[in-house]
């Protein structure tokens, strides 16, 4: 092979046509390729339906649409609370644009003890879990849990997941066997 500094300019182009993307690019693997969010028209979400906001899955809790203006977008007014702060966040979108919109799941459990700031869990499955969280002791979920647990009482909590984030909810009263 010459040195480079002797090779003609057609040997280089055909140089670089053998190198295949295969020898440039490595792709990194992922899980199972479902993802955390999906588009949806601006002009199709609804109240209480769930949408991204400033990357924070929320909850519409009041829209509003303004009239087509000079410029042809009509535009709609968002307004939601964060899923798991209860922050309130406001966006305005032109009608036809898409926004993202989180999949969120709930999923019951049933409590079976709460040791070191953490719940554990069980499925109806029998499949335990031991990574979430007791709510803060200063809310009023936090402190429903606390009683219940030092009662003795079966029950049940709502678990929330979206986006990667999960987050207890809600407490029931466990429905026990059928």
């Amino acid at each position: 092979m010459k040195k480079p500094a002797q090779r003609t300019a057609r040997e280089l182009k055909l140089e670089r046509q053998q190198t295949t993307m295969a020898d440039e690019e490595q792709f990194e693997s992922t899980s199972s390729g479902a993802s955390a969010t999906y588009p949806k028209q601006c002009s199709a979400l609804r109240k209480n339906e769930f949408v991204v906001i400033k990357g924070r899955p929320t909850k519409i809790v009041e829209m509003s649409t303004s009239k087509t203006g000079k410029h042809g977008h009509a535009k709609v007014h968002i307004v939601a609370l964060d899923v798991f702060s209860g922050k309130k966040f406001e966006d305005i979108c032109p009608s036809t644009h898409n926004m993202e919109v989180p999949v969120v799941t709930r999923n019951e459990y049933t409590v079976l003890s709460a040791e070191d700031g953490f719940l554990s869990l069980m499925d109806e499955q029998g499949a335990c879990r031991e990574d979430l969280k007791v709510p803060d002791k200063g809310s009023d979920l936090g402190k429903e849990i606390d009683t219940k647990l030092e009662a003795g009482e079966p029950f049940m909590v709502t678990v929330l997941k979206a986006m990667g984030e999960e987050c207890v909810i809600a407490t029931k009263q466990d429905r026990g066997d059928k």
